[in-house]
C-alpha cells in the first residue's frame, strides 16, 4: 500500500470515528481497525493521537484557508469596495464549496468535528488551529468588524460563536434535515441552497442592535495574545 494511500485511510477512519464517538472515546485501536492498518503506521505517519486529530482538521481547513486568503488578498487590492455582512458570509460559503470533496458528506462531518472541538476538552487543538490558521481568520474578522462597527468586541465574539453554533448544528445534521424538509415540503434542498439560505439569517443576527447593557462588557477590549500569556492547557482525556 502506498504511503499516501495509508495516510488517507487513517485520516478517513479517524475523521468518521471522531465525528461519531468524540475524540476521547475514540482509541487508536479503533482507528487502526477501521483503517485496516497497524498501530506502527499511525505512529510513523502522525506520531500521536493529538497530531492525528490536528491532521484531520487540517485536511479541510488547509485548502479552505488557502482559498479564503486568496479571496482576502483580492479584496484588499480594492479597499474602496467595503464588503457587507452578507458578502462576507457568502465568501465563506464560496470557499467551503470550493474545497474539493472526497465524499458527499465531507462538510457535514467537519462541522460536527468543529462543534466537538469546542464542546470537548481539546485545548491542544484550539491552540494548533490558532497557530496555523489564526492569521487568516483575524484578517477576515477585521472585515466583519468593519461591517458591524457598532457591536462591542466581546458581543461580536459571542455573535460569531452563535453563528458557528447555528451553522454547526444545521450542517452536521444536514442529511436528516434535508430528508425532513423533503418529506414536509416535497422539495429537495441541496447543501449549497441550505448554506445560502443561512446567509441572510446569520447576517441579520450579526447586524442586530447590541444587547449589551453592562458597562464592563461594553468597554471590554481584546487582550493581546502571546506564548507566555496563553491559557494553560486544558486537561484532556486524549
Amino acid at each position: 500500500m502506498a504511503q499516501s494511500e495509508t495516510v488517507e485511510r487513517i485520516l478517513d477512519a479517524a475523521e468518521q470515528l471522531f465525528a461519531e464517538k468524540g475524540f476521547a472515546e475514540t482509541s487508536l485501536r479503533l482507528i487502526t481497525s477501521k483503517a485496516g492498518v497497524n498501530l506502527a503506521a499511525v505512529n510513523y505517519h502522525f506520531g500521536s493521537k493529538k497530531a492525528l486529530i490536528q491532521a484531520v482538521f487540517s485536511r479541510f481547513l488547509g485548502p479552505f484557508c488557502a482559498s479564503l486568503e486568496r479571496e482576502l488578498d483580492r479584496r484588499q487590492a480594492k479597499p474602496e469596495n467595503k464588503a457587507s455582512l452578507e458578502e462576507l458570509l457568502e465568501m465563506l460559503v464560496e470557499q467551503a464549496l470550493a474545497v474539493k470533496p472526497r465524499s458527499g458528506n465531507d462538510l457535514s462531518i467537519f462541522m460536527r468535528l468543529l462543534g466537538l472541538a469546542f464542546s470537548q476538552s481539546q485545548g491542544h487543538l484550539r491552540r494548533y488551529l490558532e497557530d496555523m490558521y489564526g492569521k487568516v481568520f483575524r484578517r477576515y474578522m477585521g472585515l466583519v468588524h468593519e461591517a458591524a462597527p457598532r457591536i462591542p468586541p466581546i458581543e461580536l465574539f459571542w455573535r460569531v460563536h452563535f453563528m458557528l453554533g447555528a451553522a454547526a448544528f444545521s450542517m452536521s445534521g444536514i442529511k436528516a434535515l434535508r430528508a425532513i424538509a423533503e418529506t414536509d415540503f416535497g422539495v429537495n434542498t441541496s447543501i449549497e441552497q441550505v448554506m445560502r439560505l443561512m446567509v441572510p439569517f446569520l447576517a441579520a443576527g450579526m447586524r442586530s442592535e447590541t444587547g449589551v447593557t453592562d458597562e464592563a462588557l461594553a468597554t471590554a477590549q481584546l487582550r493581546p495574545r502571546s506564548k507566555s500569556s496563553a491559557p494553560a492547557p486544558t486537561p484532556s482525556k486524549v
